[in-house]
């Protein structure tokens, strides 16, 4: 490259055997664009894009070219996906590199759909321009509500077109991650039944994402309990704000508890906790109800992976697995709850909150109430009112709420001001996404900028913008769509 951009390339990954991984570099395109660039994420990352031109950007990050220092390889895993276990692997990702930051962060930096690899069975290893841009915002979004995600640095348009139904822009996301180790790629491993892969796989990312453990005796049980702590907070925190991902398989959850994958997902606009937004979970497998014994289940399977390490004796090893597994349903309600109250208001705790957060949720299902704004109406934003709120049965339920604030020395200030800090104001309504994305396809990008700029400050009240803060009014039941 003529210039440089500050990358800083420390390839770990990389140095691991060839059992891990494909070296394979991206397949070139034919008219790279750049689309979309993340300055507040490069920023974040010490890289400078202002001595580079546009055109050098695009080869860039379409792969065309390479940064010094990077090591384009594809990434083995396995996954039980609907609960079907299947051998996969970065069908159209590939990682060309691990940047350090300044403050010494390692990063994945990876490109999705940049063609074909030995893991890409029938698929063409691309992606078209909608589903990318897709993931930009969503990710995005994701991350300014506070809740860990992969980040996107740049969309590139190919200049080729892709068949899905029809013809499609070809596009390719960058994405960046803490890493891109999933409990998938420990199943890939343990499939394998040798466990001196295991072993060296098991040390690296213990040395890479939770270093406090290296001197720990009991390595495995100590991994397994933060990975469940980990996926709790993720879990809740997708619970607060009505996200549902939409395809929970087992490589889609990360051993760094990052959000990650986002085809299907959506956010819940009324209510009802058996939303499901994929066309393929025709039995709701990954409705947002679900998602936390999906998290449990997740992780079984990731303690089953780590039987052999855990304890030589493997019945042994199997009880001290179980038992750490079976805190997950105390962890989580406590935590629950504890998110639940934030989003009250409420301090301490009190044996009838229970009874409190039922009978709201209760409510807000039977009147197919907007979720994002009943909270935000009981802060009182008045641009959140609504016919609905002034009824009997949510005025009767509101001074049960008033009361128990009181309680534990609150005040209004002190309520609110918790409230604020975990009650989003806008949400990535789904109409509004896919509005945009029509538009920034054709490309126009003016309203897609402008709903990613909103996104930015979700729990900030801005001008303006009433218009991103309804659900949707039409009756047309929005679906999303596996394997974009």
């Amino acid at each position: 490259m003529k210039n440089n951009i500050n990358w800083n390339f420390d390839n770990s990954y990389s140095r691991l055997s060839n059992t891990f991984k494909q070296h394979v570099k991206p397949v070139n395109v034919k008219n790279p664009e750049l689309v979309l660039i993340n300055d507040n994420l490069a920023k974040e990352l010490n890289l400078d894009f202002t001595k580079i031109d546009r055109a050098e950007l695009s080869d860039l990050f379409s792969g065309n070219i390479l940064p010094k220092g990077s090591n384009a390889i594809a990434q083995a895993y396995a996954g039980h996906q609907f609960g079907h276990f299947t051998m996969l692997g970065d069908g159209r990702a590939i990682l060309i590199g691990e940047h350090l930051t300044k403050s010494n962060k390692r990063c994945d930096i990876q490109f999705k759909g940049s063609g074909k690899t030995a893991f890409s069975r029938n698929g063409d290893g691309r992606a078209a321009l909608g589903p990318m841009l897709r993931e930009y915002i969503i990710s995005e979004a994701m991350h300014n509500l506070n809740i860990p995600s992969t980040r996107s640095l740049a969309v590139v348009k190919t200049g080729e077109k892709i068949i899905r139904d029809t013809q499609l822009q070809g596009a390719i996301l960058t994405r960046v991650a803490s890493s891109h180790i999933r409990v998938g790629t420990f199943q890939y491993v343990a499939a394998r039944d040798k466990k001196d892969e295991l072993e060296v796989f098991f040390n690296y990312v213990v040395k890479r994402h939770y270093p406090e453990l290296v001197d720990s005796k009991k390595k495995a049980l100590d991994l397994l309990n933060i990975l469940i702590d980990k996926q709790i907070d993720l879990v809740v925190n997708w619970m607060r704000v009505g996200f549902v991902h939409g395809v929970m398989n087992t490589d889609n959850m990360t051993i760094s508890g990052e959000t990650i994958d986002y085809g299907p997902c959506a956010f819940m606009d009324k209510y009802d906790p058996k939303t499901v937004f994929s066309t393929i979970d025709r039995m709701g497998r990954y409705a947002y109800c679900n998602q936390p014994a999906i998290t449990k289940w997740n992780l079984s399977r990731f303690a089953e992976c780590l039987i052999p390490l855990i304890h030589q004796d493997q019945d042994q090893a199997v009880k001290s697995a179980t038992d750490l597994i079976n805190t997950f349903e105390k962890k989580y309600e406590k935590r629950w709850m504890n998110m639940m109250r934030n989003k009250l208001g409420l301090q301490g705790a009190d044996d009838k909150d229970k009874f409190l957060i039922v009978d709201l949720l209760t409510w807000m299902h039977q009147n197919k109430v907007d979720y994002t704004n009943t909270f935000c109406n009981l802060m009182d934003l008045k641009e959140y009112d609504d016919d609905l709120y002034r009824s009997n049965d949510f005025k009767n339920w509101k001074k049960n709420w008033q009361e128990r604030l009181k309680s534990n020395n609150n005040t209004p200030e002190k309520y609110i001001t918790l409230m604020r800090s975990v009650n989003p104001l806008v949400i990535p309504r789904n109409h509004k996404i896919e509005e945009t994305l029509q538009i920034a396809e054709s490309g126009d990008l003016a309203s897609f900028n402008k709903l990613l700029k909103i996104l930015e400050k979700p729990y900030v009240q801005q001008e303006n913008i009433s218009d991103y803060l309804k659900m949707d009014s039409s009756s047309k039941e929005y679906k999303t769509f596996c394997g974009t």
